[in-house]
């Protein structure tokens, strides 16, 4: 029983939600309809059988007048009549009552050949009358198979009519998560804009209490909350795009003057650390203005067509980075649509994420449409995997393991340009990230 139960729990698990709801209204009804069929089967026997006992007790009475009268038996075989002294098939408890001075009846309908007795003593004897009971049995059956049907068609539109009530909601939530899976994904202007406020008003009269009466609904209530949340989490996200943006907006003057001012000081070794630290404050800047724009989508790329092989080898040679650089024979002159500064923004970045975080060599692999960079360090830690790169966290261990800026805006440049980063560990060890640029 446990099994049949947990598989039975496992089945309604694996329905949607309007056919759970269908089905547990169709079980009610079930429920319902099975109780009353057997109350109302129960009092439809009970009516037979009073009858069938009445007949049977009035048959006796006439039977015993024409015996008193006659000294004989009628019996009446066109009735379905047998009337008889001291039955041989009489029933022992029958009989036992009749010798006791009493008139009595003995009905059984659930034999193979249904019948009914009547008995009453007569002068040391047992006078009886046997009826059969074939018609009321068929008659009895036959109401059953009524019942059945009948709760049969209620249950079938019980199912039919909560599958019908229950879509709409089912479609009211599937909108809802929709709509919640593109808020996760980072569409903050989707909105539910559920058509039924939760709380609304019901009801209608001219009176001091008319349409006072407030209704809940569950499901408007949700709409109502993610779209509440959808635009909370706009204005936080959008006030601080706009710091951040306000705040690099702001470094950038003093830093170029402190720039050129950290030029015009005399060599020395303060003066490369103060030009160095200089320079980072820039870098660091410059990448924030970045993130602040992709994160506001205003970027706009300049796709053009171009060799990948091509391209990425100037990209590698300009940036003076230790790496190899090798073309798969397949790729040779592989034509992709893109934006080449922004490509090589997201190149640079990823090999100088895998000189800073992994181990040389960086090698640099074409491959058709995709641009492979890899190194031979420890490699991407799990919860950059699982999660994503995360913002403003390094890979010096006095700050946590993490990926700071440079992933974030590949990524970021990857998407303007139409493009895909994955990142993986390779089989062997070391971090491995591959670009998919759209062909020509």
């Amino acid at each position: 029983m446990k099994g049949v139960a947990r598989r039975a729990r496992a089945a309604l698990n694996g329905l949607g939600l309007r056919w759970k709801i269908a089905a547990l209204l169709a079980l009610g009804c079930a429920v319902v309809a099975v109780a009353i069929g057997v109350l109302v089967h129960q009092a439809r026997l009970e009516q037979v059988s009073a009858g069938a006992r009445s007949g049977a007790t009035a048959q006796l009475v006439r039977v015993r007048q024409l015996y008193e009268l006659t000294g004989q038996v009628d019996t009446d075989d066109d009735a379905g009549t047998d009337a008889a002294v001291d039955a041989p098939d009489l029933p022992p408890s029958l009989r036992a009552a009749a010798l006791d001075g009493q008139r009595t009846t003995y009905l059984d309908m659930g034999a193979d050949d249904p019948v009914v007795w009547a008995a009453r003593p007569v002068g040391g004897h047992v006078l009886s009358v046997r009826e059969s009971l074939a018609d009321q049995t068929a008659e009895m059956a036959e109401f059953d198979r009524q019942l059945l049907a009948s709760g049969a068609v209620v249950v079938l539109l019980a199912a039919l009519g909560g599958a019908a009530l229950a879509s709409r909601l089912s479609r009211e939530l599937r909108t809802a998560a929709a709509t919640a899976r593109r808020i996760s994904q980072g569409d903050l202007d989707a909105r539910i804009n559920h058509p039924r406020p939760p709380g609304g008003r019901t009801g209608s009269g001219t009176g001091s209490g008319a349409g006072s009466k407030t209704g809940r609904d569950e499901v408007a209530e949700l709409a109502t909350a993610v779209d509440t949340m959808a635009a909370s989490l706009q204005q936080r996200l959008e006030a601080e795009q706009r710091f951040t943006a306000d705040v690099a907006h702001e470094l950038r003057t003093p830093l170029t003057g402190l720039h050129t001012a950290a030029e015009l000081l005399p060599q020395s070794r303060p003066t490369e650390l103060v030009r160095d630290r200089v320079g980072a404050l820039r870098a660091l800047t410059e990448d924030l203005l970045e993130v602040a724009r992709l994160d506001a989508e205003v970027e706009r790329p300049d796709l053009q067509t171009h060799p990948l092989d091509t391209l990425t080898e100037g990209i590698v040679r300009r940036s003076g980075y230790p790496v190899r650089f090798a073309v798969a024979p397949t790729a040779d002159g592989t034509l992709v649509r893109t934006d080449a500064r922004r490509l090589e923004r997201i190149v640079a970045n990823l090999v100088a994420n895998a000189l800073r975080h992994g181990a040389e060599p960086v090698d640099v692999r074409v491959a058709g449409p995709v641009v492979t960079v890899s190194d031979h360090g420890p490699g991407f830690p799990a919860h950059l995997l699982k999660d994503g790169p995360r913002r403003f966290q390094t890979g010096a261990r006095e700050r946590g393991q993490g990926t700071g800026l440079g992933l974030t805006i590949a990524l970021g440049q990857a998407q303007a340009i139409g493009a895909r980063v994955e990142l993986r560990n390779a089989e062997g060890g070391g971090a491995v990230a591959t670009v998919r640029l759209p062909e020509a």
